[in-house]
């Protein structure tokens, strides 16, 4: 609120402060400290974000399609129930090869960079020397900080992989990638179905009310979305809700068209 008689420069200037206060205690040592240890922990939002929106949109669609063709509620739900369980597994199943598939590929590369380390000692040297070379450093300063990485064989390796090969030693756990991306994929399908479990449901009532509930979910799934990828929350959530609803309608006229050809 800016007080009359105060120049409206006055407020800006105190909250520019408090952001400034904020932002000097986040870089204090203990701050800085906590803030990398949690970076180097893989992070399972994104697995269960993703398995959300595939998820809403997957199970949606079949429901979208089931009110095209005016098939029964019941009909609709069972679709419904067993795209969540297969395609959710499936999915879940996909995420887990994936974390194992960069899991084989940080321990081959692993090996086989110690394997150099042991064969040619002196051209991982000149690696290491390249690779600070390139960050600014220079003579002295540059030999020392090859010498301390170089008498590590693990502190070695772990650079290499790093700087030379840009990979992450920390990387998500396979089971747990799998189970977030279920979870998400899971909770996110349930939306959809949710209204057909009403007794005495007509299909297209519990559609729309399908549809109102579903595209609320695809909102927040997008402003969590945005969240995870440092986006706009409000084009985040609006950019999954009309791609969720595309996917939708598109589901919807192709049962309704299906329903026509067949009679």
């Amino acid at each position: 609120m800016i007080v009359p008689g105060l120049p409206s420069f006055i407020p800006a200037m105190r909250k520019q402060n408090l952001d400034l206060q904020a932002l000097a205690a986040q870089h204090q040592a203990e701050a800085i400290a906590a803030r990398l240890a949690r970076a180097r922990r893989p992070s399972y939002l994104g697995d269960a974000v993703l398995g959300a929106i595939d998820g809403c949109v997957t199970t949606f669609a079949v429901v979208a399609g089931a009110a095209g063709a005016n098939l029964a509620a019941s009909v609709a739900l069972i679709l419904g129930v067993a795209n969540l369980i297969a395609d959710g597994f499936s999915m879940a199943v996909s995420n887990y090869q994936r974390a194992r598939s960069e899991q084989g590929l940080l321990a081959k590369a692993r090996a086989i960079e110690e394997m150099h380390i042991r064969w040619v000692p002196e051209g991982e040297r000149e690696e290491v020397r390249q690779v600070f070379a390139a960050k600014g450093f220079r003579g002295e300063e540059l030999e020392r900080i090859v010498a301390i990485i170089t008498q590590d064989p693990k502190r070695w390796v772990d650079t290499m992989l790093t700087e030379e090969l840009g990979l992450k030693l920390e990387l998500p756990k396979p089971f747990r990638a799998a189970l977030a991306t279920f979870a998400g994929f899971s909770a996110a399908g349930l939306v959809p179905l949710g209204p057909y479990l009403i007794p005495g449901g007509l299909c297209r009532q519990a559609f729309w009310i399908s549809a109102g509930l579903t595209g609320l979910t695809f909102f927040a799934i997008g402003v969590l979305k945005g969240y995870v990828l440092l986006q706009g929350w409000l084009k985040s959530g609006l950019e999954t809700l009309a791609l969720g609803g595309a996917a939708a309608g598109l589901a919807y006229a192709a049962g309704e068209l299906l329903q026509r050809l067949m009679g």
